[in-house]
């Protein structure tokens, strides 16, 4: 749903004239006497007028500000109740409206006080302008109705005409349009009548904002063009800076976004030039709203916010809801719901209080779109109901077809296909009848979707055919994507596996070239968009047997934000986009080598179920790729779409279970072993063994646990057994994806109960390409940090759900590993997050033992448990440690769930990824809440073989199996991970 800002740029309603003086009552003469003092006011005055009519409001205002300390000084009550009400049109032009107001009532207050009806009618009239600007709709009516009132009285047909065209305005911005065109008409009647040319041209350009509201865009046009003429030909630089805007409304909303930016461009050049803030924030969201349109979402947010600034700064209510919405609709795009939906909601509340229809209409819309991506049909049903009734009642024919096209997706997806094509094909007529290209080729795509879901395959590539053509015509490359997504779908469909690739590799060129200019976060989001993409193709890869070409395109699928970072640091980024390009077979087979080691890429590929809800998608294949030391590459393959017949749950189920979450032996081991907050329930937790049973409990013979582990074995580790190095102290390098990443692969036991750790030294990595860059990052180094930074048991902060426990195990943890190393670590009060982050910046070895716990909402809120000190809460969060930059060899996350966080395309966003991105190139982290005395044990004999080997995936390795032996069950040794590099 685009977003409309005509009401504001056009700036509608046409306000009083200031105060006019007969040029002959000017003298060049100094005042002495009274009478000479008057009229050196007057002749101020009228030079303020002239000022005024050619947009100098700067010098108007010094000269009135003059004239208005000379009648003052005289005492002459008219004249400073004029200069009042001009002074007020000054502000009233900066968007000062504050002040404005002020001045007004000064002003109306003198008048009423002299008996000036002439004066009290125009500061009434302006007061109502302010109200209006102020979104304060009934206020405004209350005191244009005053005025009008007086006006007529007197007589006066040229305020009655501005009156008049006032009202329009507030009809205008209330969506009741039929009511605007009323009052528009009888003031343009006027101003005709009296050949007031500046009321003529403001009028026709607030009847041009009535025909956009009703997307009748030719209409628009021909009374815009009339208001241009007129606005240039009388000098009416604010006419004409506003009127120029709403020529690019009328183009923004017909997609065609060259010609409306080629008019924003010299709006904006006026609106700078007169000091006009209102129209200069109005511009610059309309400008977002192009960028927003061409999928530049950096570029949009970047205008919404300089916007959003402007409007709160000057107190426009309807700027700041306006603004809000398209912050909100940056955020959807880039599927950061939470985000999207606050924006969205903020918005409501500004659109509901000032009364815009129109804007709640397209709220609720937003919000069905909300509901409808997290699964919700049926609220989002209810909104896009509640929205549609809303634009039908006040006519918005762009807003009702977008709408339309909503509810028939909501059809589509419960099959309801008859329902859903009669919602597409009366928004695709709507979208004709107001040349609205970007909501036909929209609702086109998805009246192909129709047919393709019936499987009426030419008919849906009719439709398809029809949605990229117009996407290409309009620059929407979101669209061209899209489309052609959808034709490679079909191609695949009909086993025409060479046109779906071609088809499919270009919907990802389109969607990546969306991504230059975009921050961390949203170029994450925007993977995630397109990751089906990624894996359709790998699938048509792999029936032609180019597994080999598949390696590549699972690779240029995922960490490509985290790969962009690391690039960033080394300064190897591409000029001004900072996009890094993906690596090509020959660069994977390099890297191979360059790593000595064996490196295993897996590749998820899911598929809808039948009979199941929309954005269900199940894990139905294993791709996984073996590339050896020498550049070798194998490809093998793995069915998982017997794990539902089997088992009753896919893949990421498996995983769950045999990770020691909510199962038998996570409960049972939670209700003996003390937390490391005393309260086993909270997701930091790390259970301690301080006062307990030093044994924790083992699974019970053929639990559910160890079948799930075997079982992961069997779909993860055999098909590639044969392929993996025989010497145990040879490297193996897992690339895991999406859930993989939470595989406890040291734990995995084959056929005969032998655990992985004891066959292979293992580590993980986000991406090959990431592997290289991690590499090259530590190679780059010009200096070695020399301090050492351990870390143990601070004073526990307070959280949520009350003060975090003390961990003396981890304090035990922390001397020990002190008096290895011959540092003294930072217990208790001695590690606040002030000094923790000093020091991280020079050590070479960061060790922090404490609590931790991951956010997978909002990954960056993912924290680290350190002393409070003052104001501070004693948090290390992962945004505060993604700004810094490290240079350790090694970061170790003794806590809880280090190693997790939202899992995406760009891998596990979290505190394991700000670290690497810090500038660590390897960090050894949790996937579950660790016991505190076997990690002590663990970490003890970690450093121990490091210090003596200098490899620290062997050091880990034959720490797992030192630590097994004390503490044989999985839970207890098997939880932390090395990401990274080994040397």
């Amino acid at each position: 749903m685009r977003i409309k800002f005509l009401a504001l740029v056009l700036g509608l309603m046409v306000v009083s004239p200031v105060w006019e003086w007969k040029p002959g009552l000017v003298s060049g003469v100094i005042a002495q006497t009274a009478e000479e003092r008057k009229e050196e006011a007057d002749r101020l005055f009228g030079l303020g007028v002239e000022q005024y009519q050619r947009s100098l409001f700067s010098e108007a205002s010094v000269s009135w500000e003059q004239a208005l300390e000379i009648y003052r000084a005289i005492a002459d009550k008219e004249g400073e109740a004029r200069s009042l009400n001009n002074l007020a049109e000054v502000y009233r032009n900066w968007a000062e409206y504050a002040r404005a107001e002020y001045y007004l009532l000064d002003s109306l207050e003198i008048a009423q006080d002299v008996g000036d009806k002439a004066t009290e009618a125009r500061s009434l009239h302006n007061l109502g302008e302010v109200y209006y600007h102020w979104a304060e709709y009934a206020r405004a009516e209350h005191y244009l109705e005053q005025s009008l009132e007086i006006a007529q009285a007197l007589g006066d047909k040229a305020l009655e005409g501005r009156i008049l065209a006032s009202f329009g305005a507030v009809y205008v911005s209330l969506a009741e349009y039929a009511r605007a065109e009323y009052y528009l008409q009888q003031s343009l009647e006027i101003a005709q009548q009296l050949g007031d040319k500046a009321l003529e041209g403001r009028v026709l350009g607030s009847f041009g904002a009535v025909y956009v509201s009703l997307a009748e865009y030719a209409r628009a046009e021909y009374y815009l063009q009339q208001s241009l003429e007129i606005a240039q030909e009388i000098g009416d630089r604010a006419g004409e800076g506003k009127t120029l805007g709403s020529f690019a409304e009328v183009y923004l909303s017909l997609a065609e976004y060259a010609r409306a930016e080629h008019y924003l461009r010299q709006s904006l050049e006026i609106a700078e030039a007169i000091g006009d803030k209102a129209a200069e924030g109005n511009i610059l969201a309309t400008w977002g709203t192009i960028y927003h349109s061409w999928g530049e979402y950096a570029q949009a947010e970047e205008f919404y916010r300089r916007s959003l600034e402007i409007a709160r700064l000057i107190g426009n209510k309807v700027g700041q809801g306006n603004t809000l919405l398209g912050l909100g609709l940056v955020y959807f795009n880039l599927k950061e719901y939470p985000k999207a939906e606050a924006f969205y909601l903020d918005s409501l509340e500004i659109k509901r209080v000032i009364g815009d229809k129109a804007g709640e209409g397209n709220l609720l819309s937003n919000l069905g779109n909300i509901y409808w991506q997290q699964g919700d049909s049926a609220q989002a049903e209810e909104f896009y109901l509640n929205s549609l009734e809303i634009k039908r009642l006040i006519g918005d024919k762009a807003g009702e077809g977008s709408t339309l096209s909503h509810l028939g997706t909501v059809y589509r997806n419960r099959g309801e296909y008859d329902k859903a094509e009669e919602f597409y094909q009366q928004s695709i007529e709507i979208a004709r009848l107001i040349g609205d290209e970007a909501g036909e080729g929209n609702s086109l795509n998805h009246l192909g979707m129709v047919y393709f879901n019936r499987g009426e395959y030419a008919k849906a590539e009719e439709f398809y055919r029809k949605s990229l053509e117009i996407a290409k015509l309009i620059g929407n490359q979101v669209g061209e994507s899209s489309a052609l997504q959808n034709l490679g779908m079909i191609y695949q469909n009909r086993g025409e596996y060479p046109q779906a690739e071609q088809s499919y590799f270009a919907s990802i060129e389109a969607s990546e070239e969306l991504r230059p200019g975009l921050t961390d976060e949203q170029k994450i989001s925007l993977f995630e968009q397109q990751a089906k993409t990624y894996e359709r193709l790998q699938k048509v890869l792999i029936l032609q047997n180019k597994t080999e070409t598949a390696l590549e395109i699972s690779e240029r699928g995922r960490a490509r934000a985290f790969v962009e970072l690391l690039a960033a640091r080394l300064g190897d980024s591409v000029e001004n986009s900072g996009m890094v390009p993906p690596p090509n077979l020959s660069e994977i087979k390099q890297i191979a080598v360059a790593q000595n080691a064996t490196i295993v890429q897996y590749s998820l590929i899911r598929d809808r179920p039948l009979e199941a809800p929309a954005q269900t998608f199940l894990e139905s294949e294993l791709y996984i790729w073996v590339i050896q030391p020498s550049g070798e590459i194998t490809f093998r393959r793995t069915d998982l779409k017997p794990l539902l017949e089997e088992h009753n749950a896919g893949l990421t189920q498996i995983i769950a279970d045999a990770r020691c979450f909510d199962n038998f032996l996570c409960r049972r081991h939670l209700r003996i072993a003390q937390s490391r907050e005393g309260t086993p329930e909270v997701r930091s937790d790390r259970p301690s063994g301080a006062n307990q049973s030093s044994e924790p409990p083992t699974a019970p013979p053929h639990s559910t646990e160890n079948r799930q582990l075997k079982k992961l074995h069997q779909l993860l580790i055999e098909p590639i057994a044969d392929l993996l190095p025989t010497n145990p102290t040879e490297r193996v390098i897992f690339i895991p994806q999406g859930s993989l990443f939470l595989v406890p692969f040291p734990a995995l036991p084959n056929a005969t109960g032998e655990y992985l750790i004891e066959k292979h030294t293992l580590l993980t990595a986000p991406s090959i390409q990431a592997l290289n860059l991690i590499q090259e990052q530590k190679q780059a180094r010009t200096a070695i940090n020399q301090d050492i930074l351990i870390v143990g048991n601070p004073i526990m902060p307070v959280v949520t759900e009350g003060q975090l426990s003390p961990l003396l195990g981890a304090e035990q943890e922390a001397r020990d590993i002190g008096q290895l190393l011959n540092i003294s670590p930072l217990i208790g009060p001695e590690a606040t997050k002030a000094t923790v982050i000093q020091k991280m910046l020079s050590s070479r070895i960061i060790h922090l033992a404490t609590h931790g716990s991951f956010d997978s909402n909002v990954p960056l809120d993912s924290w680290l448990a350190l002393t409070p000190e003052g104001t501070d809460n004693g948090l290390l969060t992962a945004a505060e440690i993604f700004g810094l930059q490290l240079n350790p060899e090694l970061v170790v996350l003794s806590a809880c769930d280090t190693g997790r966080g939202k899992i995406t395309g760009d891998g596990v966003v979290g505190l394991s990824r700000a670290f690497l991105s810090a500038g660590a190139p390897a960090v050894l982290v949790s996937l579950w809440q660790v016991p505190d005395d076997s990690t002590s044990v663990l970490m003890r004999e970690f450093y121990t073989l490091w210090q003596g080997r200098g490899d620290k995936a062997q050091a880990l390795r034959q720490a797992m199996l030192t630590t097994m032996q004390q503490y044989p069950n999985p839970v207890n040794w098997a939880a932390f991970t090395l990401m990274g590099e080994a040397e």
